[in-house]
């Protein structure tokens, strides 16, 4: 039996393979060959915000004024 995934693991499992910055526009490419292919723009930022509220992702503006999202990092001092 296939392992189940949440559209959000599946996301941050490939921004963490792509390694690299992502906007709203780069989560729409990345959902493109997922399991959930017609994932949007309002779905991909409503899954980078929830992955940045649970401390997954950290978010900025860039002096575009576009929210960018990174890979949180852990120090290992918790």
């Amino acid at each position: 039996m296939p392992e189940l995934i949440t559209r959000r693991a599946y996301l941050l499992a490939a921004i963490r393979t792509a390694g690299q910055p992502v906007t709203t526009a780069r989560a729409e490419q990345l959902m493109a060959d997922s399991p959930w292919p017609t994932t949007r723009r309002n779905t991909a930022r409503k899954d980078l915000r929830g992955l940045a509220r649970a401390g997954l992702l950290t978010a900025f503006v860039g002096a575009d004024e576009r929210t960018t999202y990174l890979l949180t990092t852990s120090t290992g001092n918790q």
